[in-house]
């Protein structure tokens, strides 16, 4: 099956094609700027090819129409007509409670995640333009929202709830819902397949570090526990969300700044983590550039960052009874060299002996031979899990309608 995975943002849509026979990407590309008059799209075909396209894309119908249009190209395309696309699949931020795993689109389900947008106010308004986008210029393909927090519904009570009144849980679903799902559900499967294992005889600790960053205790196949909570805020330092902090510090802050509600969201969204300790960049690579010309503060934000997916990995050993496998994925996990060696460093007491010239060389695995847990440099792909679940759901919803 030919499946158009999306991932919509508020200003941007990153798409891929997927042929989820061959398990290949034969077109992949991003539409920056929406809602601006100088909007681009940068394509990319599977043999090399590429175009920009730089016009005036006011809304997520537009865009996908531009992609549309892009895909149909007789220089640039993949398809000859827009049957060609027999499904879409959805990346999904928040699926709240409702959603154990993916979905087929239906106006109900539509419903339930204009619903959760007070969970996700960011991240699922965004989502739901690009499925009413799809429904009105592909009304007859189906669609299937595929949810970042799905991977994450089998947490125990002991990882997901607060130490807060129950009533408010009830009340409110306030609870550890994590994130970045598909990519913990890929990368722990990936590792399991290239050791040769059963990802049931495996205990796994993933660390999905990018922008965002969040890991997660993956046992016999599981999620059991994972950084982000109820938002993606909680947690790893990340590149510009602060992680981890004492609750009232941010009504302390909130007193002395005079902050609103919607201000004090943005400092710990927008304006802390990477950034905010360096005051240099929210970029891993000129952090660490700015820490070899002596910046303090870079070495600061450098220092803080791999402690705490040090103190994590730790944590997360001990909750499972132990470790076999550690897996780095993400933009920084999968090309950060020196933040890999500051996480594994000293740890040997865990099992974990890092062979510091196939880390430098970027090799999948980078332990030693002798090192009892296996660490894993794996390069995530979520919209692959996003293509063959999509394409899972159609199938057998077409064979029952047979």
């Amino acid at each position: 099956m030919k499946v158009l995975v999306l991932n919509c943002g508020s200003s941007s849509i990153k798409y891929q094609f997927i042929d989820t026979v061959e398990k290949t990407a034969l077109a992949k590309g991003l539409v920056e700027r929406i809602g601006m008059s100088s909007a681009v799209l940068s394509h990319s075909r599977y043999d090399g090819d590429t175009i920009k396209i730089v016009g005036e894309i006011l809304d997520h119908q537009i865009a996908v129409e531009y992609v549309l249009g892009v895909m149909l190209s007789k220089n640039h395309g993949v398809i000859d007509n827009k049957n060609d696309i027999e499904a879409v699949g959805h990346r999904v931020v928040h699926g709240g409670e409702t959603f154990t795993g993916s979905v087929l689109i239906t106006d109900e389900v539509i419903q339930v995640l204009q619903d959760n947008i007070e969970l996700a106010p960011l991240h699922n308004p965004p989502n739901l333009k690009g499925i009413q986008a799809v429904k009105r210029i592909l009304p007859d393909t189906p669609q299937v929202g595929v949810f970042d927090t799905a991977f994450h519904t089998k947490m125990p009570p002991k990882a997901f709830l607060y130490g807060i009144p129950y009533e408010l849980y009830k009340k409110y679903k306030i609870r550890k819902y994590g994130f970045h799902g598909t990519s913990h559900l890929y990368v722990s499967n990936k590792a399991a397949e290239m050791l040769g294992k059963k990802i049931e005889d495996l205990k796994i600790v993933t660390a999905h570090l990018g922008n965002g960053c969040s890991m997660a205790a993956i046992d016999k196949g599981i999620s059991v526990d994972t950084t982000m909570g109820f938002t993606p805020l909680e947690g790893l330092l990340m590149g510009t969300r602060s992680g981890d902090l004492d609750p009232s510090l941010i009504l302390y802050i909130m007193g002395k700044e005079g902050l609103s509600l919607n201000e004090a969201g943005t400092l710990l969204n927008k304006h802390s983590g990477l950034i905010g300790i360096s005051g240099e960049s929210s970029d891993m690579r000129e952090i660490q550039k700015a820490m070899s010309e002596g910046h303090k503060r870079s070495t600061y934000a450098f220092d803080i960052f791999s402690y705490r997916i040090k103190k994590y990995l730790g944590a997360y050993a001990a909750a499972m009874g132990g470790l076999d496998t550690f897996i780095f994925t993400g933009g920084i996990g999968e090309n950060s060299a020196e933040v890999r060696e500051e996480v594994c460093k000293n740890l040997e007491f865990l099992g974990i002996e890092l062979d510091l010239e196939k880390n430098r060389n970027k090799d999948l695995i980078i332990s030693t031979d002798n090192s009892k847990v296996k660490v894993l440099r794996i390069p995530t792909n979520e919209e692959l899990v996003i293509a063959m679940d999509t394409s899972h759901i159609v199938e057998e919803i077409q064979v029952k309608a047979n």
